[in-house]
């Protein structure tokens, strides 16, 4: 088996079941790769700091951080807290984990985006000053070395951004990132979240959606999906259309949500639902 898990960056996310699960998997001999994000952490801590956080919304819909210098400075600080926390956790339950930001070994590189088109007051305008990219590239001969060595990787935003003649940091989306990754690597990508997976109507425990297999099923994913969700939907299609075989989006707070989620629970996501 291999499993890429993005533990989710959401306040309700406990991270501590999942590392308990990644021990276990890792104990088995299995492949294992960690995704983690923190963008709550990272508004956290810029409205400590005094500063708000700023969200905009694109022509198409999708609404997504804009990160100028300074919210980037607390991005890789934060980022890189959250990293060590997770593998320090993963070391103490015996596991030899490796924390790697996307700039590490250009694990996750492409092109910086420094202009993003959006949407104010009904109006589309140009915002510069942007740092944040779109991944193009994933290092795997850096994952396969480490998987080899019975390492596990704990990857991470920021990406290597390409700008002109430089690489810099710059933001990318955390689930993209484990799609990516996941891509890169094969098997299944899990994405743990705060809620136990997709739903017909987010109000009615009863209306998980547990397999989607067919265009049609996909078709009826991508309408029950809501706000964060369809981000998630987003990533799970880019780690199919990329070589992963299935995609599960489950809750991160229930007991074993790694080896529960890997054997049945939440929504499962497979590759012909897409062909």
């Amino acid at each position: 088996m291999r499993v890429t898990i993005k533990v989710g960056g959401a306040r309700a996310v406990n991270p501590a079941g999942a590392l308990s699960d990644v021990a276990s998997l890792y104990d088995d001999g299995e492949d294992v790769a960690v995704v983690h994000g923190g963008s709550t952490a990272v508004d956290d801590t810029l409205e400590r700091l005094g500063i708000e956080p700023e969200y905009v919304e694109t022509p198409s819909g999708v609404v997504g951080r804009f990160t100028d210098a300074e919210t980037m400075e607390v991005f890789e600080m934060v980022f890189g807290h959250l990293s060590t926390q997770l593998v320090a956790g993963l070391q103490s339950l015996d596991v030899d984990a490796v924390g790697l930001n996307g700039v590490d070994g250009k694990l996750l590189h492409g092109p910086r985006k420094s202009a993003v088109r959006v949407v104010e007051d009904g109006k589309k305008k140009i915002r510069r000053g942007d740092h944040s990219g779109t991944i193009e590239q994933v290092n795997g001969d850096l994952l396969e070395s480490l998987l080899s060595d019975g390492y596990v990787p704990v990857a991470a935003p920021p990406m290597a951004g390409a700008d002109a003649e430089d690489v810099l940091p710059v933001n990318t989306d955390a689930d993209r990132s484990a799609a990516a990754i996941s891509s890169e690597l094969g098997g299944t990508l899990l994405l743990l979240t705060d809620v136990a997976g997709v739903f017909e109507d987010p109000d009615d425990p009863d209306t998980l959606i547990e397999t989607v297999e067919t265009g049609e099923e996909w078709a009826g994913l991508e309408t029950a999906a809501e706000g964060f969700m369809s981000r998630k939907i987003m990533a799970a299609e880019e780690a199919l259309d990329g070589g992963a075989d299935e995609v599960v989006i489950a809750d991160a707070n229930t007991d074993e949500p790694v080896l529960s989620a890997l054997s049945g629970g939440g929504t499962h996501l497979y590759q012909e639902a897409l062909q």
